[in-house]
């Protein structure tokens, strides 16, 4: 079984790229049975866009919060934007429970922001209204 997520190796790459090991929980179940195994796949069309594989985890339904643990600064740092995708958000969640957003998501400014071509940046301001 297969579960997929917003997120994908663009985003993190160590797991796809050499099998980096990284702890996935689903938020609000980490005491429940792990009584399922799964894929966490990314969404992209890559054979290794792959989180964790044959992984034990409680049955996840469709809008549960997976976390993917301790991806680092090199998470974002090896990071790239694969056919043009966009880089998420990041937030940092500090000892005492509080969270923090750390970067904010991109938008299509920041991706054509080095492009010199008049009409394209009209075109951006179009599409993000």
């Amino acid at each position: 079984d297969y579960i997929g997520v917003d997120a994908c190796m663009a985003d993190l790459m160590r797991p796809g790229i050499y099998g980096a090991y990284h702890h996935v929980s689903v938020l609000g179940k980490e005491n429940l049975p792990k009584n399922k195994i799964y894929d966490v796949v990314g969404s992209l069309c890559e054979n290794s866009d792959k989180f964790a594989i044959q992984r034990e985890l409680p049955e996840i339904e469709m809008g549960d919060l997976i976390i993917i643990h301790d991806t680092g600064a090199h998470g974002h740092s090896m990071g790239y934007n694969y056919n043009g995708r966009l880089r998420h958000q990041e937030i940092m969640v500090h000892e005492d429970g509080t969270v923090q957003q750390i970067r904010r998501n991109e938008t299509l400014h920041d991706l054509f922001a080095t492009l010199t071509y008049p009409e394209l940046h009209e075109n951006v301001d179009k599409l993000e209204k």
